[in-house]
């Protein structure tokens, strides 16, 4: 009986965990697509209004939800922001970097570019937290670099100020990381597809899945760790990239570029299944060591 209770809540936690997975990789490849959509499709102007009407609908529910005493968590007070600070800043400037990014560049390359983040998180954890990395994952870290200057010394639709938010993007990203562990109203006024229910459907969407997104995040790296979340993030990247080929509309093809994109997106997989392999290595070594104190103390008796 003791036995089919542990294999069910066994079988339980594998599902929580497949699920939670399959819930963040889903999230974060539909609001990059909708957000593409809403800012390159459409045209809308501004990126500023977007990234706040996403924070807004997020902090709207995460209220209703704490009204209704569906979550818990503290009041907002001048303490849990000097607690957290700069974080609230750098989250900002990765969302708003984000958001310009995405207008900016297609699919493949603004894949491609984030995959920068490594590389600053990386500079940061040798400098700040004084980390050392074998050098397996540092060659899988120079892949990535390498191909990400051929995919952007090839790029036939180059934009300076794509180029400029997403490593901006990526320093935020790589910052906020380390440190855990044109005007609003008129540009988004004059917008002339407002009356267009598409464009509403896919700018409410975009809203509601910045939440989501959130949500999906926190509640996969509960039920695995965050670096599952960070590995299953990488894969999602893969498939954005290539998909974005085909159906993002502004990528321009070129073999050099397309060469390009494969070196960096292999350099980006290589990276995570070696971080992965590293971090379960020194788990089950912790694990072993355990069990031998324990034998050694048992024995004792």
């Amino acid at each position: 009986m003791h036995d089919r209770v542990c294999q069910e809540t066994s079988e339980h936690s594998v599902k929580c965990k497949l699920l939670s997975a399959v819930f963040y990789a889903g999230s974060s490849f539909l609001i990059t697509v909708v957000n593409k959509t809403v800012l390159t499709t459409y045209r809308f102007p501004s990126v500023l209004f977007l990234g706040i009407g996403q924070m807004i609908t997020t902090i709207v529910i995460l209220y209703a939800a704490k009204m209704t005493k569906t979550i818990h968590f503290p009041d907002f007070n001048r303490n849990v922001i000097l607690k957290i600070f700069p974080l609230p800043l750098l989250n900002v400037g990765s969302h708003i970097t984000g958001l310009a990014s995405t207008k900016k560049l297609s699919l493949p390359m603004f894949t491609v570019l984030r995959k920068f983040t490594i590389v600053m998180t990386m500079i940061l954890e040798i400098f700040i937290l004084r980390k050392r990395f074998p050098k397996r994952l540092v060659c899988s870290v120079v892949v990535i670099i390498l191909g990400a200057i051929v995919a952007a010394s090839s790029d036939l639709a180059f934009d300076i100020e794509g180029y400029t938010f997403i490593l901006l993007n990526d320093a935020f990203t790589a910052a906020n990381g380390v440190y855990t562990k044109k005007s609003l109203g008129t540009e988004a006024a004059a917008f002339e597809d407002w009356v267009k229910v598409t464009f509403i459907l896919c700018f409410l969407v975009s809203c509601f899945m910045g939440f989501v997104l959130t949500y999906s995040i926190v509640l996969c790296s509960y039920y695995n760790s965050a670096l599952t979340t960070t590995i299953v993030g990488a894969v999602k990247n893969v498939a954005v990239g290539y998909i974005g080929i085909f159906v993002s509309g502004d990528y321009y093809f070129s073999w050099t570029n397309f060469l390009g994109l494969s070196i960096c997106m292999s350099g980006g997989l290589a990276y995570s299944f070696l971080t992965f392999n590293t971090k379960s290595s020194e788990r089950n070594a912790e694990v072993q060591d355990k069990i031998h104190i324990e034998e050694g103390s048992t024995g004792r008796y």
